[in-house]
């Protein structure tokens, strides 16, 4: 999925109106009530880059073979669970908005002591973090860490 350059001027321009709600950019605009400040205009840019980059087969979306040619993810003895946690229910692949949401919840928590209580989480929330880090122990997604689940990321650990 190559973006000509007229397109990339596009995007370039929804990313710069996005905190005053551009329809073309509302894939990515439910980041969490820190979404202005949470990503830049110029990460945007970059993961968007890198989305294109995984995209091996130009079709917008990625898929868990894309996934896959990742060397860091190859060796990594949690690496199927990791992908696994970018394809929640079964989906069998990922939109660009998806990415972002998923890659949203390893960026630094924003600690504001003057955030509106009745604002929504942010994605990058402690609270999301956590939820997260269980779904990559949760196999069976029962919502329980079975001692067998547990033993088989020992195992995988042990391994490395």
């Amino acid at each position: 999925m190559s973006i000509s350059l007229e397109g990339r001027s596009h995007v370039l321009q929804c990313v710069t109106k996005l905190c005053s709600g551009c329809s073309a950019i509302a894939q990515i605009a439910d980041l969490g009530t820190e979404g202005c400040k949470m990503v830049t205009k110029a990460h945007i840019c970059r993961l968007y880059d890198r989305f294109e980059e995984l995209d091996k087969s130009n079709k917008g979306s990625l898929s868990r073979e894309d996934f896959q040619q990742i060397g860091e993810l190859a060796v990594n003895p949690l690496g199927d669970r990791i992908i696994n946690a970018f394809f929640p229910n079964e989906k069998q692949s990922l939109d660009f908005r998806s990415f972002i949401r998923i890659l949203a919840c390893f960026r630094p928590t924003v600690k504001n002591k003057l955030a509106d209580p009745n604002a929504p989480e942010p994605i990058n929330s402690r609270n999301n973090k956590l939820r997260f880090a269980f779904q990559l122990y949760d196999l069976d997604r029962d919502g329980k860490i079975s001692r067998e689940e547990l033993i088989q990321v020992k195992s995988a650990m042990r391994l490395q």
